[in-house]
């Protein structure tokens, strides 16, 4: 009797264990294409994050291929079905594709998480974490990172510090999607390696030559050379806007404003939009001249960045 007891008591444990373990186990359902690339602003996003590490002596982070998939999925679906919607923030997921729903921060009490998003989406073996951009416009890669940089919360993800402290990232995501920016980081390295950039060719196991002709330069571009800013030849319809303070509550912004003005920066004023409130110190219609005033502003902050509306 007392055998049959000890038998029925180790079914009934087995099977709770696994329910439990078909509650908690995330279930890939779905993986990197083969065709899949990133773009050359995703390229560039990510050189910018890494000479910004660099410039503080810390380790680039390796590209990973299936992180980028990860974010590039996940900028998608926030510009498309826009999960970060009511109590919902960036960090959430619609319904509308081969993933689960998820509301951040509703569902993190829940058997699943965001950071479960890459071995859901991917194979990546670890925890994926996040950062997120958001503009009313196209994105304008000087300004994310600028923005990044400008916050403490995102800019730990970026240098490894506070939470991130001691942590080694070794694997790095970056997707764009018009409006959307995302950073994905990981502690563990991807098997599946580096994307290939949209429209190039993927390199070849041997190099081969080169003919030098005139106008022919073969030599690649440095890294720093990216982060010059490129100058458009072509007149815009856009307005720029060089930001110097974003995130305040509207009475301080204003306090802001004055402040600016009484140092005879005339152009200073606010700019509202919704929630989202932000202080400009100098407005153009013209490309050039907004990169030239905001290499200006960046002498007196150096988190300044370019508003395009």
């Amino acid at each position: 009797m007392v055998a049959k007891k000890i038998i029925l008591i180790l079914i009934l444990f087995c099977c709770i264990t696994s329910i439990t373990d078909a509650q908690t186990k995330v279930v890939q359902v779905s993986e990197v294409p083969d065709s899949f690339c990133i773009s050359e602003d995703e390229a560039k996003l990510y050189r910018m994050i890494n000479e910004y590490r660099r410039q503080y002596d810390l380790p680039p982070v390796p590209l990973s291929r299936s992180l980028c998939y990860v974010a590039n999925t996940h900028v998608k679906d926030l510009f498309f079905h826009h999960p970060d919607a009511g109590d919902c923030n960036f960090h959430s997921w619609s319904d509308k594709g081969p993933w689960k729903a998820f509301c951040y921060p509703g569902d993190e009490d829940k058997k699943n998480s965001v950071w479960d998003k890459p071995l859901e989406l991917s194979g990546y073996p670890g925890k994926g974490f996040e950062i997120v951009y958001w503009e009313n416009s196209a994105v304008v890669i000087d300004s994310v990172i600028a923005f990044w940089r400008s916050f403490d919360y995102f800019n730990g993800f970026l240098m490894n510090t506070g939470k991130w402290e001691g942590k080694q990232w070794n694997a790095i995501g970056i997707g764009i999607c018009q409006n959307y920016a995302a950073a994905w980081f990981g502690e563990v390295k991807d098997i599946a390696g580096v994307p290939q950039i949209c429209g190039q060719k993927p390199p070849d196991s041997a190099p081969k030559p080169v003919t030098v002709t005139p106008g022919n330069n073969p030599l690649p571009r440095q890294a720093s050379d990216e982060l010059k800013p490129v100058i458009s030849t072509t007149p815009s319809t856009d307005h720029f806007y060089i930001i110097v303070k974003s995130q305040l509550p509207l009475k301080e912004a204003e306090k802001v404003v004055q402040q600016l003005i009484a140092k005879d920066y005339t152009q200073a004023k606010l700019l509202q939009n919704g929630e989202k409130v932000r202080v400009s110190i100098f407005d153009t219609l013209d490309r050039d001249e907004a990169l030239r005033l905001l290499r200006e502003a960046k002498t007196l902050y150096k988190d300044a960045w370019l508003f395009k509306q």
